[in-house]
């Protein structure tokens, strides 16, 4: 079925909204820094004590729908109708589905992260600190934070756009979300509000990961070589990120991203068997099989916290940092992913989008997670002062030392990093400047270039005011308000794939 064809153009409504609330929060953060954090951080203290409940038990809730979805009748519906035909391999869409979610974060905190729950675990689960027990906690934690919850916000999302957009010829709007659920009504003022509040939204998420890729590469060259931080130079590593996934993005996605996922995926792989090989091999064995075991032992209690006690605000500073992390990004995620799937059905979709980077991450965490635990255990906890001392974003490097071809290994990590987040962020601004145009579709998916040129320039600009101004408590800081306004939104997308399933609205 052809498309009306209508001319590319900005869509006001949609743009100029989020650019004037991005604007005023940059404006008065560097006007009043100090009390920009204090009204921020207050406002993610109420969003995490009033709202830690639901995120769990939405992304919860999600896994389940997924579940029933993949195993009904829906599950065989083919995306864009039984003639369609694909526009990637399933190797390619592999490789850009994967690599454009786990962005610079399972190199920046699989190794970091773990070390602060074993020395750190939850007061309420009456864990010994540095003990066997906090080590097998810390594994299961990690395939908790990075594995099939989090993915299934991001599949849910992609799923009920894509069969919005191919299959119930919906816009390649955020507001077509929510079609499913209210019809017609979805592209009104309510559907308007979404694709505004989910653009600033993401723009927080992208910007708190840009963050997290800024300081991961900048330990790089501190530990490599030998170069002091400093403001310039953090905001010298944010432009070449930013310069090239504008490049890549303005490439689309026939280009650029399927060329980076490719190799980004590739030497990711190879990262990973390298250090399994040369690593602490049975060590990384003996850790990931005991936090596997303990992840599916406690899947359900700590998904749901019945029959469970962890400490609130380890339970705020971790699983619902992350969760709002990954909601502030499903929504505009969601329409580079379900442009994708076309020609592949449902069940392909949960494969591609839930199954199969949920078993990559977990492989990857059982691996550097375990090595981190392994190589802080030896060194009577060297790895964690490194955090406490240095930062987290150095971490990595300290592993890859006590590794054969250490220099050139870190190497080749620093530029992976690179690569990591430029393939994650393209995606998200090409997704981003569509939404922002008028005139897209299936056979006319990119926007204007210049559009995508405001995206990514913003995107660089806040993630460097707040990591020169407020360090990770700004990258916290911007993950959670990012994530709180998606939260309502993607409930009501799982609503709407409830809505389907049961009424059978798409054969």
């Amino acid at each position: 079925m052809a498309y009306a064809q209508s001319k590319l153009q900005l869509n006001k409504t949609v743009f100029f909204p989020p650019i004037l609330f991005l604007v005023i929060t940059i404006g008065y953060s560097l006007y009043d820094n100090t009390r920009f954090l204090e009204l921020a951080n207050t406002a993610k203290t109420w969003i995490l004590v009033n709202f830690a409940g639901l995120f769990t038990w939405s992304t919860f809730l999600f896994l389940v729908i997924l579940t029933v979805v993949y195993f009904s009748p829906l599950g065989k519906v083919k995306i864009g109708g039984s003639d369609a035909l694909p526009i990637l391999t399933k190797w390619k869409w592999f490789t850009i589905a994967t690599c454009t979610t786990i962005a610079t974060g399972i190199l920046f905190w699989g190794t970091a992260e773990p070390l602060y729950h074993v020395h750190q675990p939850p007061s309420g689960l009456s864990i010994a600190a540095s003990s066997a027990d906090s080590k097998t906690f810390a594994m299961s934690t990690m395939f908790m934070h990075w594995s099939f919850t989090p993915y299934g916000i991001y599949t849910i999302t992609g799923l009920v756009f894509a069969l919005s957009y191919y299959n119930l010829r919906q816009p390649f709007r955020i507001s077509s979300l929510l079609y499913p659920l209210l019809g017609k009504k979805a592209h009104r003022s309510l559907g308007t509000a979404m694709d505004i509040i989910c653009l600033y939204g993401l723009v927080a998420g992208m910007a708190a990961s840009l963050g997290a890729g800024i300081f991961a590469l900048m330990g790089g060259l501190e530990t490599i070589f030998g170069i002091e931080k400093s403001d310039t130079l953090l905001g010298l590593i944010g432009l070449a990120i930013v310069v090239s996934f504008i490049a890549s993005a303005v490439s689309g996605l026939k280009k650029g991203i399927q060329i980076l996922s490719n190799g980004n995926i590739k030497v990711f792989i190879a990262l990973a068997i390298f250090v399994l090989l040369c690593g602490p091999t049975i060590h990384i064995f003996k850790y990931g099989i005991n936090g596997l075991g303990d992840y599916i032992t406690n899947f359900l209690p700590r998904s749901t916290h019945i029959g469970v006690s962890i400490n609130d605000q380890w339970l705020y500073d971790w699983t619902i940092f992350y969760w709002t992390n990954w909601f502030a990004w499903a929504p505009i995620s969601a329409l580079f992913l379900g442009r994708l799937s076309v020609g592949y059905s449902v069940r392909d979709f949960i494969h591609f989008n839930l199954i199969y980077p949920s078993l990559f991450a977990i492989l990857w965490m059982a691996i550097f997670s375990g090595s981190s635990v392994y190589f802080d255990s030896i060194q009577e906890g060297a790895l964690f002062s490194i955090i406490q001392n240095q930062g987290e974003e150095n971490v990595m490097y300290a592993i890859l030392n006590e590794l054969p071809l250490s220099k050139i290994i870190s190497v080749i990590t620093l530029l992976a990093i690179f690569v990591s987040y430029v393939t994650a962020a393209d995606s998200n601004v090409s997704a981003m400047s569509a939404m922002s145009s008028t005139g897209i579709n299936p056979e006319n998916p990119e926007a204007p270039l210049w559009i995508k040129v405001i995206w990514g320039s913003l995107i660089g600009l806040i993630a460097w005011v707040m990591i020169t101004t407020a360090g990770i408590d700004g990258i916290r800081l911007l993950s959670v308000l990012g994530g709180f306004p998606a939260l309502f939104l993607i409930i009501a997308v799982a609503i709407g794939l409830v809505k389907m399933l049961v009424r059978k609205e798409i054969h």
